[in-house]
């Protein structure tokens, strides 16, 4: 049966999820840098009241972060076919206990945001 966790354990898992992936990406020629990680609930109404957003947002429960992908040469990578090989890194990390979840996946696909499911919210 799978074990329930705390929000707060939920956290640390995925802080220590994201350290893997920023290390699995440096690994393939990729380097990172940090977008939003961390949202104010107030913002996440504002982004959903404007379309680009959505008040759940996970941002808001620290189980979120947004990462600006670069390669080799320097190159900011925007478009979210380059994230897939890390989407898919991503999602193999889920287990009964949580669920990965890649933006890239989204209704309106958002390849450089990474989650941990909670509650129902991806």
């Amino acid at each position: 049966m799978p074990l329930t966790l705390t929000l707060r354990e939920k956290q640390s898992t995925f802080v220590q999820l994201v350290a893997q992936l920023i290390e699995y990406a440096t690994r393939h020629g990729y380097s990172m840098t940090f977008g939003e990680a961390y949202r104010t609930p107030e913002q996440a109404a504002w982004n959903a009241a404007h379309g680009v957003g959505i008040t759940a947002s996970l941002h808001t429960k620290r189980l979120a972060i947004d990462l600006n992908l670069f390669d080799s040469e320097g190159v900011y990578l925007t478009k979210t076919d380059a994230y897939l090989l890390l989407g898919i890194w991503w999602e193999a990390q889920s287990t009964p206990d949580y669920t990965c979840a890649w933006g890239g996946r989204f209704s309106r696909p958002d390849g450089n945001h990474f989650s941990l499911a909670h509650r129902g919210i991806r």
